[in-house]
């Protein structure tokens, strides 16, 4: 089952997330490839710019496709891509990034795209997150990014993507504050009031590649791999 990626907010582990379910499923015979249709903040590689996230998805993914096709709208500044994309006289092209998903998903047996930042984010004028998800008719995995304020993101960006009418499928739980006590007391808070399963708690590991972390993450990887 193909899938939307998504966060409470920005830096809160949708990346390590999507590339560890990436290894999960290349560990189960999948097809697995990953997309970040969208990224801001990008370093210069001769005429070519390349996402650190992107990146990571490219190495996780067991289809080897070119970066133009993980990241088909990529921009140089590190800030809102609708911004960043203005900044440098361009557009976010829904389009694009549709007929980029389309031949990834004739590569592949599972495709997860990653969005950028959290869910209520603007990509154009009239244009948000939400309606290249719904144009992609994917289902959303929410990442929450569990540190001090995790339940209150959680809980609005919950009913933001219900609001737009789009089917939250679960969430995982990624300890982003090791120093945070109460952690484990917000992970249940967050449960009881999220109408979707946990599926699975990624606890702070410094360094920790995608290869040791899948394993927290099996009834995701289950869901994925499962045929349509």
């Amino acid at each position: 089952m193909d899938c939307f990626i998504t966060g409470t907010d920005t830096g809160i582990g949708k990346s390590v997330v999507t590339a560890a379910l990436l290894r999960g499923l290349a560990a189960r015979g999948c097809r697995a490839a990953g997309m970040k249709p969208v990224a801001a903040g990008a370093t210069r590689d001769g005429d070519e710019l390349i996402n650190e996230d992107a990146e990571l998805l490219r190495a996780c993914a067991t289809v080897e496709l070119p970066r133009a096709l993980v990241c088909p709208c990529l921009y140089a500044a590190p800030t809102a891509p609708h911004i960043a994309a203005h900044a440098e006289g361009r557009s976010i092209e829904l389009a694009r990034i549709t007929d980029a998903y389309a031949e990834i998903r004739r590569q592949a047996d599972v495709v997860l795209v990653e969005g950028i930042g959290g869910w209520a984010l603007p990509l154009g004028p009239d244009t948000m997150l939400s309606d290249l998800v719904a144009r992609l008719r994917l289902p959303v995995l929410l990442v929450v990014g569990v540190r001090l304020g995790a339940l209150n993101h959680a809980l609005l960006t919950a009913r933001a993507i219900a609001a737009d009418g789009a089917r939250l499928v679960g969430w995982v739980a990624n300890i982003v504050d090791p120093a945070y006590p109460y952690a484990t007391a917000t992970v249940e808070a967050i449960g009881e009031r999220i109408d979707a399963p946990c599926f699975g708690r990624v606890d702070w590991q410094p360094g920790a590649s995608p290869d040791t972390l899948y394993s927290s993450l099996g009834r995701a990887v289950d869901l994925m791999a499962a045929p349509e």
